[in-house]
């Protein structure tokens, strides 16, 4: 079946989409949870179990296996819930409520299915008759899951460390595969061969004959090569990859994953021309895959989907995707952290998103994965440790562990925004003679991590009014660029419509999405270029020079897809092409200094 909507609300954060279908999912959007927080996810169960009166029994932490249990019973109690509101919509129309005209009044315009009902219910007056008719042509949104496959804790018990199928990723993808859940799983952050292996234990990711998948993959990827090579990968272990979900490298929200100068227009290109390659030369693989290990090999040859999210904010630039590069819908994040219809964000949050300008939102080096994080400035998470900081005691508690990865000074890993391991690194610190500058650059190069793996998922323990003793009230929030353009608090509806081109509430100017990714990378590359600066090796030469001819390609492809393109953007175009000149003037500045770096390394 087709999907009901042309967007999907991607993960937001660890707690922001946590309960995000049961909100939504009635009325067929598609929604993405994350599973990286089980003690988070067993407090909503609990919360939700008593909402809707459903017996509930903890799941401790003693008992064997609780992580894997603990999401598998939420996931299963998010099904039976939205299940159950799900049948209540499809009743409506016997019972002439309000449900049926919700559901389709969010439909985009040009949905069969809107078109169909309203003529019907013009010609007949028996709601039986309607009902019958249209039972079966609702969907329900896809309940779907994230998984970080970096983050792959291993755990400890009684001292000793457990067999890998326990490691904190493992579990998570365990629990999903136990479930209920007849929906997707999205994995991002890059491979994980332990991981990806491991699918191969659960029947569910396994095709039928009719090319029926129970549990789909989906990968966030950010080029067409690592989507070429992971879906080869898994094909050879009989997993099909039924979704390439494409991802801006730095216009998107959470951990940005920079592509070497790859821009979104291009990338989505590629996929555009071979996406029947793709398709073809991967159902080879999987088929010769599924003949050795005797499972069934589906009649026909399986299909993919090409999705994309990142900085998208008009209907026009909704519809480009769409109609341009042929997705099959287009991710819609941050400015659905104002929609409490549909996310969790605490009021605070809200009033400081709805104040973000550009300037509020940047790059940081908050996150302990060493990944650049898109952050939101003065968010109450930094707040808290920067008065850590100050008191002289900087560093996390760190209650929960989960990017506990690094074994630098402990034989058992811990997390670089812990204040165990901040408090061995600033002492490793004192012991250098280093100036007052560079002793306050690697110090605050220290005491910059933050503790986000709590701070994603406070704001739904505040909004449930749930006990944050452990958490604290401090709150970490990771919208894209994108948000700064959205300032007031959204209903559902008004979203949606804004989404659909029924309603604009953008209310400041703002770049097209590719200008904005595009001047995103160009300020990237002179930070890249700055830390070159003092001393530039042949590995950081050669990078630096790849990515500027590969922003100049993108530049040039820009230029000719805007002169082909015809009835799109008229108003805006004269704009965009004023801002392409700039930009490639700024990149033409840089590569000077690229040249002239280059040279200096020659002569030493």
């Amino acid at each position: 079946m087709s999907k009901t909507h042309t967007f999907h609300i991607p993960v937001m954060g660890i707690g922001f989409t946590i309960d995000t279908p049961l909100k939504i999912s009635q009325y067929g959007i598609d929604s993405v949870i994350s599973l990286v927080d089980d003690i988070l996810i067993e407090k909503i169960r609990k919360v939700y179990s008593e909402k809707y009166e459903i017996p509930y029994k903890e799941i401790s932490d003693k008992i064997e296996d609780f992580r894997a249990k603990r999401i598998t019973s939420y996931l299963n109690l998010v099904n039976e819930i939205t299940e159950r509101k799900f049948n209540e919509v499809k009743k409506a129309a016997r019972d002439k409520s309000d449900g049926i005209k919700e559901y389709l009044s969010l439909l985009p315009d040009n949905a069969s299915l809107k078109k169909e009902f309203s003529n019907l219910k013009s010609k007949y007056f028996n709601f039986d008759d309607l009902e019958k008719r249209f039972k079966n042509s609702f969907s329900k949104g896809s309940i779907d899951v994230n998984i970080m496959t970096k983050l792959d804790r291993e755990n400890v018990k009684d001292g000793k460390v457990l067999s890998a199928e326990y490691n904190d990723a493992h579990a998570a993808l365990r629990g999903f595969a136990n479930s209920d859940l007849s929906s997707s799983l999205v994995l991002s952050a890059g491979m994980n061969p332990r991981l990806y292996a491991y699918l191969e234990n659960f029947d569910d990711f396994y095709p039928d004959s009719q090319g029926n998948i129970k549990k789909k993959i989906v990968l966030k990827v950010s080029d067409y090569r690592s989507a070429l090579i992971q879906g080869k990968y898994l094909a050879k272990k009989g997993i099909w990859v039924s979704e390439y979900r494409i991802e801006s490298g730095l216009n998107c929200g959470g951990h940005a994953f920079a592509t070497e100068g790859y821009l979104m227009g291009p990338i989505l290109e590629e996929f555009k021309i071979n996406r029947k390659d793709l398709e073809r030369s991967v159902n080879e693989i999987l088929v010769q895959a599924l003949k050795n290990k005797n499972r069934e090999i589906p009649e026909n040859d399986l299909t993919v989907l090409i999705t994309a999210q990142g900085g998208v904010g008009t209907v026009e630039e909704h519809e480009f995707l769409l109609d341009h590069y042929h997705v099959d819908s287009v991710g819609w994040g941050s400015p659905f952290l104002l929609v409490p219809e549909a996310t969790t964000v605490d009021e605070e949050t809200i009033h400081k998103l709805e104040e973000a300008r550009e300037e509020d939102l940047y790059l940081s080096d908050i996150s302990p994965l060493g990944v650049p994080f898109n952050n939101l400035r003065g968010n109450t998470k930094d707040l808290e440790k920067q008065k850590r900081i100050d008191l002289g005691r900087p560093g996390s508690p760190c209650p929960k562990q989960y990017v506990a990865l690094n074994n630098e000074f402990t034989e058992q890993k811990i997390c670089t925004a812990s204040r165990q391991y901040q408090r061995n690194k600033i002492k490793e610190l004192d012991e250098n003679d280093l100036s007052d500058e560079e002793y306050k650059k690697a110090y605050d190069k220290i005491t910059v991590k933050s503790c986000i793996c709590v701070g994603l998922g406070t704001s739904a323990l505040l909004n449930n009014n749930l006990d944050t003793k452990q958490e604290g009230f401090g709150i970490s929030v990771c919208p894209g660029p994108n948000m700064a353009y959205f300032s007031k608090k959204l209903s559902l509806k008004e979203m949606v419509d804004h989404i659909y081109g029924r309603a604009k509430v953008i209310s400041s100017k703002r770049p097209n999405m590719f200008i904005k990714e595009l001047d995103l990378y160009l300020d990237y590359l002179k930070n890249k270029v700055e830390e070159s600066k003092d001393s530039m090796n042949r590995k950081q030469e050669k990078y630096l020079v790849s990515f500027s001819k590969n922003l100049e390609d993108g530049i040039n492809y820009y230029e000719g897809l805007f002169s082909k393109v015809k009835d799109r953007f008229d108003e805006t175009k004269d704009q965009f092409y004023n801002e392409l000149e700039s930009a490639r003037n700024t990149l033409n500045n840089i590569s000077l200094q690229i040249e002239d770096l280059r040279m200096q390394t020659i002569r030493v």
